[in-house]
């Protein structure tokens, strides 16, 4: 199923916050709904999050027809969302751009974005494929980290993709999942996914990755990412940066997959990125439970930045990126 969509004026989406216990799709017939649904991530994933921020200047489009000045507030609440994936303003801009040209004009190129992202998913799953084959030989081992799979895309996915589809050519040994503090997107829904596929996994703590890693229990990591920098810095959900360290300390490849929406050669470097903080609620409890002490200092950044040196490859749905041998994601190789 697509995991957001336009149907009959509104937007239909999974509730990523009722996994895996429902399966709860939620209907966004305005603006303020949109906006709710990204920033509590009932919608998340760089690919999906860049269509739900298309389909809400579409919804604004309608909702503020004859008010421009409403117009124009509502797309900047749709784009400024969440501040780290450069996909939800990026595709909020392509959206943007054609509102003078009226609400179906609107739609159509949100509709385009759409199926970019769901042909998108096909490619990477091809390409990386081919690449893990390459590098680990059939039937490799697989770590990795958040979630990836048609929940973070409309299908398909894009790291998680690459699993799917070496499953399908029955070179795929297994996974392993790690849980994903503080919102458990890995137990919830990256093991939910991988169970439907009947793919074989484990389920691991973040922290026990590069353990395992140097145990000789994952051939390699791989991974999706919500802003790609110019010198190939990775901005990925908290847990990555580990994940990278711990593959480069026992000699595995470290994968990076997504859509080229995600590259961002504006932004040079991780240094530059403002990553998101999203407070202590999430640290301190989990679905309303609290297990901390009241009052407990916290930090809660959503994402961190590895280094393009940490990087094996970097596969999108046009290319394969080869950090590790000096190439770089413009023209030409690293001096």
């Amino acid at each position: 199923m697509r995991t957001i969509d336009w149907v009959d004026g509104a937007v239909e989406i999974i509730d990523q916050t009722a996994l895996p216990d429902e399966t709860r799709i939620l209907r966004l017939s305005t603006v303020d709904e949109l906006v709710e649904a990204v920033r509590r991530l009932a919608v998340r994933g760089a690919p999906a999050i860049g269509v739900a921020g298309a389909f809400g200047v579409a919804l604004a489009a309608r909702q503020f027809a004859g008010d421009p000045d409403g117009l124009a507030s509502a797309v900047e609440r749709v784009r400024t969302a969440r501040p780290t994936a450069v996909n939800l303003a990026r595709c909020a801009g392509r959206v943007a751009d054609r509102l003078p040209d009226g609400p179906d004009a609107a739609l159509k190129e949100a509709l385009r974005i759409r199926d970019e992202e769901i042909d998108s998913a096909e490619q990477m799953a091809q390409l990386g494929a081919d690449l893990l084959v390459s590098l680990c030989g059939e039937r490799p081992r697989l770590l990795t980290h958040c979630n990836t799979g048609a929940l973070a895309t409309v299908t398909g996915g894009t790291a998680l993709a690459v699993a799917f589809e070496l499953h399908r050519r029955g070179a795929l040994a297994g996974m392993v999942a790690s849980e994903t503090r503080p919102l458990l997107q890995g137990a919830r829904l990256t093991a939910w996914e991988l169970g439907r596929a009947g793919i074989p996994y484990r389920l691991i703590v973040d922290g026990a990755g590069p353990f395992l890693m140097s145990r000789g229990e994952v051939d390699a990591v791989i991974v999706g990412a919500d802003r790609i920098c110019a010198n190939g810095d990775v901005v990925n959900k908290v847990g990555t940066y580990a994940h990278a360290l711990g593959a480069r300390a026992a000699g595995i490849p470290f994968v990076v997959v997504a859509p080229e929406s995600t590259v961002d050669l504006d932004t040079p470097s991780g240094d530059a990125v403002e990553i998101e903080d999203r407070g202590a609620a999430e640290v301190v409890a989990f679905r309303g439970v609290a297990f901390a002490p009241e009052g407990a200092g916290t930090a809660n950044p959503a994402f961190d930045v590895t280094p393009y040196p940490l990087v094996t490859a970097i596969v999108t749905d046009r290319r394969v990126i080869r950090l590790d041998t000096g190439e770089v994601l413009g023209s030409g190789r690293r001096q």
